[in-house]
């Protein structure tokens, strides 16, 4: 009788564990077809931009297949799923509580002017040095102040200098000399011209025969005494400089240019010129060089800028506005310069459309960006003509998608932070416990096995390797996800 009773007890357990063996393979399978399902569901007429698995998003695979990471079927994205970070949808109120502004991306001429301020100063082309050549005595100064206005030919300085005394002498001599011969007056002459003695004093001397001991010297072109090295009764030694003449017919402007637009700045092109001292008057100007050298702190290049100044208007040290002539007028796509963000690395637009369901979807987009004027800024590439950007608000954008993981808090109504599943005991463990378990819905997630924490009030002391639970679980703050409640399950579904 014991022998028959234990057999029948012996089957009963077998029989037991074969039904919940088999409920439990049958659970999975289903669980399986249902991830597969869902996985194969793809919106009509799209293909998945990639896969990844929810747990590891940042990782995407370019075909289907089981997560190298979990024990699970890798997940589709589609391109307005929004599941890869790159976008976020928002409802219209929350858009309206962020202040985000739009505008459309437009087409037309960008107007490329250019304007820089510089300093006027000499041109350094019209500088000429008045020196002696010969040793001597400054008998009479004409100029007697640096910046002493001088026009060409004037008298600067009078000067004694025995040695063209001497020359002067030798070459009437010759000149009188029958036996002389043409060569050695030329000779002669020569010499007075190389000892620096004028070609008007020579051409008088020539004329009335007479020796010119006190020789005058004159301005060679008109301008200012730059520097004046003369003074009436000093002594004069062979290259010393008496004077330096800077002339005013033309000045430089040296305009500081910003290092993004040297390019349309171009050598010999026209500009004009304006000064605070003559308001509504303009100078006709060109473009005499580019500089190749950039300032360090304010990432300029200086543009020389010569000037006419016939009327000598302009003096060094005036500050001057210059006005480049515009280039060539193209129609090219432009959006305002505040929807451009440029991190250092990329050059992005946050575009903003309308998903299916109504909510406004905003989606980066790397673009190339050319010139800038006026506040709008060329796009060579990345956008078409009519897309909407966000010209506001982008940063916040950004923030909300960014916590898109951790809750839906850009939807009407918050998301819970608890999510339930079911599934088996695979392992125990004192604070952890394995679970295979089905798929979560509300994490995206497929069916996979994974470690959970245990919960706070420990796991429940009927918990057995192998059984069926049910259970809740939630992300703490050390990022683990933790078990808030597990129940086990008899193979028909009713607690034991």
């Amino acid at each position: 009788m014991n022998k028959i009773l234990l057999n029948t007890l012996s089957a009963a357990g077998v029989l037991a564990v074969g039904l919940g063996a088999g409920y439990w393979f049958a659970q999975q399978r289903t669980m399986s077809q249902k991830d597969t399902q869902v996985a194969a569901q793809a919106p009509e007429g799209k293909k998945p931009l990639y896969w990844h698995d929810p747990m590891y998003p940042q990782q995407k695979f370019d075909k289907p297949g089981k997560s190298p990471f979990m024990d699970m079927m890798l997940v589709p994205v589609y391109g307005d799923s929004g599941a890869d970070g790159s976008g976020v949808k928002i409802s219209s109120r929350v858009v309206q509580n962020l202040g985000v502004r739009t505008a459309e991306v437009t087409q037309g001429p960008l107007d490329r002017k250019l304007e820089a301020v510089g300093a006027v100063a000499f041109d350094e082309r019209a500088v000429a040095v008045v020196q002696a050549r010969v040793a001597g005595y400054v008998e009479r100064l004409f100029v007697r102040a640096p910046l002493d206005p001088v026009a060409k030919g004037q008298p600067l300085v009078e000067i004694l200098a025995p040695e063209w005394v001497a020359a002067q002498e030798e070459y009437l001599a010759l000149k009188r000399s029958p036996q002389a011969n043409e060569a050695l007056r030329q000779a002669a002459r020569q010499r007075l011209v190389l000892l620096g003695m004028p070609e008007a004093a020579i051409a008088a001397m020539e004329a009335d025969g007479k020796v010119r001991p006190r020789v005058t010297l004159t301005a060679p072109l008109g301008g200012v005494v730059a520097e004046l090295g003369a003074r009436e009764g000093m002594t004069v030694m062979p290259g010393m400089m008496l004077f330096r003449i800077n002339g005013l017919g033309s000045v430089w402007v040296n305009a500081e240019v910003p290092e993004a637009q040297a390019a349309r700045i171009k050598p010999g092109s026209g500009v004009t010129a304006s000064v605070p001292a003559y308001p509504g008057e303009t100078f006709k100007a060109k473009v005499a060089a580019l500089l190749p050298e950039v300032n360090s702190a304010t990432r300029t290049l200086k543009a020389r800028i010569e000037v006419a100044n016939p009327h000598a208007k302009l003096t060094p040290g005036m500050y001057a506005t210059i006005d480049f002539a515009a280039g060539t007028q193209r129609d090219v796509l432009m959006v305002p310069s505040e929807a451009v963000i440029r991190t250092g690395q990329r050059t992005v637009v946050v575009v903003a459309d309308t998903a299916q369901d109504g909510k406004q979807q905003f989606k980066p987009f790397d673009v190339e960006a050319g010139a800038e004027a006026n506040g709008m800024t060329e796009i060579r590439n990345g956008l078409a003509l009519g897309m909407k950007v966000v010209v506001s608000g982008q940063f916040l954008i950004d923030s909300e998608a960014s916590l898109k993981a951790t809750g839906a808090r850009l939807s009407e109504a918050p998301a819970s932070d608890v999510h339930k599943g079911e599934g088996k005991v695979e392992k125990m463990g004192g604070d952890s416990v394995t679970l295979s378990h089905g798929p979560i819905s509300s994490l995206q997630w497929g069916a996979m096995t994974m470690d959970f924490a245990a919960p706070k009030a420990g796991l429940p002391p009927a918990l057995k390797e192998g059984a069926i639970v049910s259970f809740e679980f939630k992300q703490n703050a050390q990022g683990q996800f933790e078990l808030t409640t597990i129940t086990p399950k008899s193979p028909s579904g009713a607690k034991p």
